[in-house]
């Protein structure tokens, strides 16, 4: 498969975006709008279009699990089906919810996966094995409402008292399990469905209304949104809400991506830890990074965690301390030029990185702009920019990265290449 840097270029030069039956988004120009980019007296090529879309090809439903600032599986589907083949390594150093290697796996790729949080695992290890529905139900009815387990924090304004007492159960059922060395597959798909629906606005979670599921307010902002709305927690069903959860998520499922997902965990490696030091990775290995970094101090992920982090028995704010949150861009950039000479280690000759950033502090810090120093500088050359840019009727800005301008969406990717020894 030829994949060097002119067959990139030419791809992108040419594409167009499959019939997509009147759904494409884009309502100017189905080709692609090429310039170049200036920096350091430097010139690289960048490429404009609609290289994929939500609408182009519905997703596995094993992605729908909620987790703040993730990018679409159509992302990473769109290079790991360009720049490699079947059985190649792909690799995601800030995993979050665990788009890359998901889609990696479902298309019958090897994985490697590394987020510092060690939510990330709980969140994309269990979607690798994927269990047979009866065997969850039988689990989940095993296991007893225990009158003795108990929150330990206050969460009366999140959950009805009977759902948390369902809640405290498993959870010490879990929590037991893993202390012993008894979690099983089945145990850990419970233990990923749940922390999924611990909090969120509609019925399908087991709180009372509160802020979408990817974030947890604090219990004081819940206590003011019940006051608000004039609501009280109402009784949800734990049990029979993971349960609808996991049927939605092992939905159409074919044999071939059953298959693919075994042999991918098979092979799969996760780590929890920093990105800048992965010496679990040999030299020299993987054929392709797909990633989104965090950005700046945009996403607290800690404080949005901490609801997920109490329930999996974890230290919200030791977690929070590892994480790299930093306010200045030249912080920032000394921690990613270091993820990048780890990246320049691992990755092989001819293999690709694509680095997903955004424009943040309302458009006025472009981080591509930043970026490709960074990544040239560890021994990468960089290939292009590619923007891919949907058209929508409305305009937002999410989180204050500005991912939504003069009615458009758009993901920036730099990819870089490490040119052959």
């Amino acid at each position: 498969m030829k994949r060097d840097p002119s067959f990139v270029h030419e791809y992108l030069r040419m594409f167009s975006l499959p019939d997509q039956d009147g759904q494409t988004t884009l309502q100017w120009d189905q080709t692609t709008r090429c310039d170049t980019l200036c920096i350091n007296d430097d010139e690289y090529c960048r490429y404009t279009n609609e290289f994929w879309t939500a609408r182009q090809r519905q997703a596995s439903k094993l992605h729908e699990i909620s987790y703040r600032a993730c990018f679409k599986p159509q992302l990473p589907r769109f290079f790991i089906s360009l720049l490699t083949e079947p059985g190649e390594r792909v690799y995601d150093p800030f995993t979050g919810r665990g788009t890359t290697p998901l889609e990696a796996a479902l298309l019958g790729r090897q994985i490697i996966s590394n987020d510092i949080n060690p939510l990330s695992r709980i969140l994309t290890e269990p979607r690798l094995f994927l269990p047979v529905y009866e065997e969850i139900k039988a689990r989940l009815y095993a296991i007893p409402d225990n009158p003795e387990e108990t929150s330990e924090i206050d969460l009366s304004m999140f959950y009805h008292p009977d759902t948390l007492r369902t809640l405290c159960s498993i959870r010490g059922y879990l929590l037991d399990r893993e202390k012993r060395g008894e979690l099983d597959r089945t145990d850990a798909w419970i233990r990923m469905v749940a922390t999924n629906r611990l909090s969120g606005h509609s019925p399908g979670f087991f709180s009372v209304y509160t802020l979408p599921p990817n974030q947890a307010v604090s219990p004081e902002r819940q206590i003011t949104i019940n006051r608000d709305r004039n609501q009280i927690p109402p009784y949800r069903d734990v049990r029979e809400i993971i349960l609808k959860k996991s049927r939605s998520l092992l939905q159409g499922i074919d044999q071939k991506q059953r298959e693919n997902l075994i042999r991918a965990a098979d092979s799969s490696l996760f780590i929890t830890g920093d990105a800048r030091r992965t010496p679990e990775i040999p030299d020299n290995t993987v054929s392709l990074t797909v990633t989104s970094p965090p950005f700046l101090d945009i996403v607290q992920y800690a404080t949005d965690n901490w609801l997920r982090c109490w329930f999996n028995g974890l230290d919200a704010e030791e977690i929070g301390k590892q994480i790299t949150i930093t306010r200045k861009l030249a912080d920032w950039e000394a921690v990613m030029g270091e993820v990048f000479r780890e990246l320049f280690r691992i990755t092989r000759p001819g293999g690709y990185v694509a680095f997903e950033v955004g424009e943040v502090r309302n458009g006025s810090v472009r981080l591509d702009e930043h970026v490709i120093p960074l990544g040239i500088t560890a021994g990468f050359t960089c290939t292009a920019v590619i923007i891919n840019q949907q058209d929508f009727t409305k305009t937002a800005n999410i989180w204050g990265v500005n991912n939504m301008s003069v009615g458009t969406n758009t993901n920036r990717i730099v990819l870089f290449f490490k040119n052959p020894e």
